[in-house]
């Protein structure tokens, strides 16, 4: 299940470039001409805060009784704390791997087993970092009921893998919606649509020059 609550243009100007014709590199090699970085809401309260609220509500109406709040490491630390402070709950965040020294953990913080564990993201691409996440959660005995995450990309391997893991996911906003507003403020021109939904179909193997 993968939902969205949309965008204000305030959001989108900050987070959001979108460049078709001088694409982006990522971490994992694949060339993008779309680039979200959630971690610039941080730097404005008015933003920080509606980013909070609006996680907040999507938790209280989609998942009922929760025990505990999960960040992943390490983008959605930040958002996952002021959460779990908003909800007054206890709050872990899961690293992609064990710490090399001290009590080498995966997870900071105390979950005990047979909590309801909600994990917060920013951001959702393959999905593959966020359901290790959740994994390791499970591991510590505990019942992952629900992830929610400012954005998604809708790439087909992601909501198949959260389909596979059963994690009911919830998203602030998503890939059409940020389109739409882009194209509403003139940010990008009707020309670029098809470049951006064809990068989408395939983004591992998309090819800039085409």
């Amino acid at each position: 299940m993968i939902t969205a609550v949309g965008i204000s243009q305030r959001n989108f100007l900050v987070q959001i470039k979108l460049q078709p014709a001088n694409p982006f590199t990522w971490a994992s090699g694949w060339k993008s001409p779309f680039y979200c970085d959630n971690r610039k809401t941080l730097s404005y309260p008015s933003l920080r805060n509606f980013v909070k609220i609006e996680i907040t509500r999507l938790i209280l109406e989609r998942f009922g009784q929760v025990d505990a709040i999960a960040g992943v490491a390490t983008g959605a630390i930040p958002q996952g704390a002021l959460v779990a402070d908003a909800l007054n709950l206890p709050f872990v965040y899961v690293r992609s791997t064990p710490k090399d020294h001290g009590l080498e953990n995966l997870i900071e913080g105390e979950l005990r087993p047979g909590m309801k564990v909600v994990v917060v993201e920013d951001l959702i691409s393959t999905g593959g970092s966020s359901l290790k996440a959740v994994e390791a959660i499970r591991r510590d005995g505990c019942e992952v009921i629900g992830m929610v995450a400012a954005y998604t990309y809708g790439f087909p391997i992601a909501e198949k893998a959260f389909k596979d893991a059963k994690v009911p996911l919830v998203t602030l906003t998503n890939y059409e919606a940020v389109l739409d507003v882009a194209l509403r403020t003139g940010y990008i021109e009707e020309e670029d649509i098809a470049t951006l939904n064809e990068w989408r179909k395939d983004p591992a193997h998309w090819d800039a020059g085409k």
